[in-house]
C-alpha cells in the first residue's frame, strides 16, 4: 500500500496494452477508472478489471466508474439496464419523500449488484451539486433537485445503498458545481456569489455528508474564496472550505486532469493538483503520453493521504445478502407508480 502513487488512471480500450501494463507495474497507481470505451461485454469487463489489479499486484485495488443513471451511465444495455436520472428520483421525492429516498437507496443497491459482478468496487455517486436556474447543463438532471435538503437526503440514501452492496461512494463535486455557468469539461466556470450564499446553499449537502470516505473536487473558481485558482488546485479552498468549513477529512481526489477547465500542460495540471492539497490525482482518458506526464508529478501516498487511502481500503465490505430480484422488483414498482 505504501508503494502506491497518489493517482487514479484510466486505460485506452477494452483490453490493456503492453505499454499500459508496464506503466501500471512500474508506477503503481492507487486505483483505476473505467469509461464506456472500456466496457464492451461482461466477460471482457471482468477480465479488464482483473488485469488492472494484476498489473500492480493488489487484488482489492479500487476500480471506479461513473454509473449515475440517466445520461452518465458508462455501462449500458444490454449489459446493464438503463437507469433513470437523479432528477427523476428527485421528482418522486418531492411527491413522496419516503418513496423518493427508498428509490435512491434501491437504485444504488442495484448499481452494486451490477458492478460488483465485474469487480468494480467504487461508484462516483452521489452528485451533491445543487443547481440554480440558468446554470450550465453539465449538472442539470444529474442533480436530485434545486434545494440543498433534497440533495443531501437523496445523496445520503444513494451512498447508503452502495455501501449496503459492498461498494463505496464518491461525493461529487466538492464544494459544489451547481452554480457553474460553463461546462468545466471545456472551460473554467467562475462563481461570483458571496461566501455566505455558498455556505447557505452549495456547501450544505457536503456538510451533511462530510463523514463519507471519498469526494471528487470541482473545477470551479469561487471568487469570494480564491479569485485566482479553481477549487481543485486551490490550497485556500481545500484548506478553508473543504477541510475547514465543510469538515471533510476523507480522501479528496481531483476531477479529471484532462478537463479543459484546468490550464497548462497535463504535467503542469497534475503538479498543481498535488500542490493544492488534493490527495489523489485523477486522470481518465487513457492517453499514454498524458499518463506519463501525470506519473512524473504524482507523489507516493504518504502522511494523511495514506491514512485516508487505508481507511477507504478497510471499508470495502460484504453485501447485505439481499435478493437482486426482489430489489429490482421493488425499484421498478416504485417507478411504475411515480
Amino acid at each position: 500500500m505504501s508503494e502506491s502513487k497518489a493517482m487514479i488512471l484510466g486505460s485506452s480500450g477494452p483490453t490493456l496494452t503492453a505499454d499500459e501494463v508496464a506503466l501500471y507495474r512500474d508506477e503503481r497507481p492507487w486505483g483505476f477508472i473505467l469509461f464506456a470505451r472500456n466496457c464492451v461485454e461482461p466477460a471482457q469487463i471482468t477480465d479488464l478489471v482483473a488485469s488492472m489489479r494484476d498489473a500492480i499486484g493488489r487484488p482489492d485495488a479500487p476500480v471506479l466508474i461513473d454509473q449515475e443513471g440517466g445520461r452518465v451511465q458508462r455501462i449500458r444495455p444490454p449489459m446493464i439496464e438503463r437507469y433513470p436520472s437523479a432528477a427523476v428520483l428527485g421528482e418522486l421525492y418531492r411527491r413522496d419523500r419516503e418513496k423518493g429516498l427508498r428509490a435512491a437507496w434501491l437504485m444504488s443497491r442495484l448499481h452494486a449488484f451490477d458492478l460488483m459482478k465485474f469487480g468494480i468496487n467504487v461508484d462516483c455517486l452521489p452528485v451533491l451539486d445543487v443547481p440554480i436556474e440558468g446554470a450550465s447543463n453539465v449538472i442539470g438532471d444529474r442533480a436530485y433537485g434545486f434545494d440543498p435538503k433534497t440533495v443531501a437526503e437523496m445523496g445520503q440514501a444513494a451512498a447508503d445503498g452502495l455501501k449496503a452492496g459492498g461498494m463505496l461512494p464518491v461525493m461529487k463535486h466538492i464544494p459544489g458545481h451547481g452554480r457553474g455557468m460553463a461546462d468545466s469539461h471545456h472551460e473554467l466556470p467562475v462563481v461570483t456569489v458571496s461566501r455566505a450564499d455558498l455556505e447557505a446553499h452549495d456547501f450544505l449537502p457536503f456538510v451533511a455528508m462530510k463523514d463519507e470516505l471519498m469526494a471528487m473536487s470541482a473545477h470551479i473558481v469561487f471568487t469570494a474564496i480564491d479569485p485566482d485558482e479553481p477549487a481543485t488546485i486551490s490550497r485556500k479552498v481545500i484548506d478553508e472550505i473543504i477541510r475547514g468549513h465543510i469538515g471533510f477529512d476523507g480522501l479528496l481526489m481531483s476531477d479529471d486532469t484532462s478537463m479543459n477547465a484546468l490550464k497548462g500542460t497535463i504535467g503542469e495540471r497534475a503538479a498543481r493538483i498535488v500542490g493544492g492539497g488534493c490527495d489523489i490525482v485523477l486522470h481518465c482518458n487513457g492517453v499514454m503520453d498524458e499518463m506519463k506526464a501525470v506519473v512524473k508529478e504524482a507523489i507516493p501516498l504518504g502522511g494523511e493521504a495514506l491514512g485516508r487511502a487505508k481507511a477507504v481500503e478497510a471499508a470495502f465490505g460484504r453485501d447485505d445478502g439481499l435478493s437482486e430480484e426482489a430489489v429490482r422488483a421493488e425499484f421498478q414498482g416504485l417507478l411504475a407508480v411515480s
